[in-house]
């Protein structure tokens, strides 16, 4: 089994358009992203998918990076254009695995790289991601935290913006009955199955939460989580450059 990272990455943005591009102490964040990902003993190959000549000829000085068409609804149809067209020989089979790594994560950690491909070692799992436990209001009530619930074998059974599940009578984020997980936006497919989710239409959930995930939850696919207790720093607009630490390399 073979394992190939994909980190999408595009100019435009609503809330930090250039993001990619920001110089985080001394290095883009796009570099930053590509070099923690390279660090994981487990992937094979890390390349940058982008839409932006900008990015492309950033990229091109330090790394992998493969120019895909614009407008793609998500980052794991950007994924898959990319994988096409650097797997022109093949190289990569159905069995194989894709990482997508979120692009916007310059601290990245690659033991969760590691430990969401060592997931792979069951035959039996086709998607896996990653969650972490909700430990503070904020972030439970934060409709741009993720929420997911999980069966007893740790498929997920539904991924929502709202807090879930609604606990009648109790505001605070643990309680001995539940423990709250807010997903984290890194995935691996095996590639047939990547293959497959691009082909299938938008599900009603998926509109009515804005979350691709539940494309692939309404059509059957079963999406496995692991619990990594690691925390990445988020860049979604330039407001979050402030939780940057002082001495990024010593913590990278």
């Amino acid at each position: 089994m073979h394992a190939i990272g994909i980190i999408p990455a595009r100019y435009a943005s609503t809330r930090f358009p250039g993001k990619p591009l920001v110089n985080i102490r001394g290095r883009s964040m796009i570099q930053r992203v590509y070099e923690q990902a390279r660090q994981c003993p487990a992937l094979n190959e890390v390349l940058v998918a982008t839409d932006d000549q900008r990015i492309f000829d950033h990229v091109s000085a330090f790394g992998k990076v493969v120019m895909t068409s614009s407008g793609h609804p998500s980052g794991t149809d950007r994924c898959h254009e990319a994988l096409k067209l650097f797997n022109s020989e093949e190289q990569y089979t159905g069995n194989d695995i894709v990482v997508n790594i979120q692009g916007d994560e310059p601290f990245i950690d690659p033991a969760q790289i590691q430990q969401l491909i060592s997931g792979f070692s069951d035959p039996g799992r086709h998607i896996i991601s990653l969650m972490k436990e909700i430990r503070s209001q904020h972030d439970l009530h934060n409709p741009n935290v993720v929420k997911v619930v999980c069966d007893h074998s740790g498929k997920a059974l539904y991924f929502s913006r709202s807090p879930i599940p609604f606990i009648r009578g109790r505001s605070s984020a643990s309680t001995p009955e539940n423990t709250y997980f807010r997903h984290l936006g890194m995935y691996g497919y095996r590639i047939r199955t990547l293959e497959e989710i691009v082909a299938l239409p938008a599900g009603k959930l998926e509109q009515l939460e804005s979350l691709e995930q539940l494309r692939w939850l309404d059509y059957g696919y079963s999406i496995f989580m692991e619990v990594t207790e690691l925390e990445n720093v988020s860049i979604d607009t330039p407001e979050d450059l402030e939780k940057i630490p002082a001495n990024p390399d010593k913590t990278a």
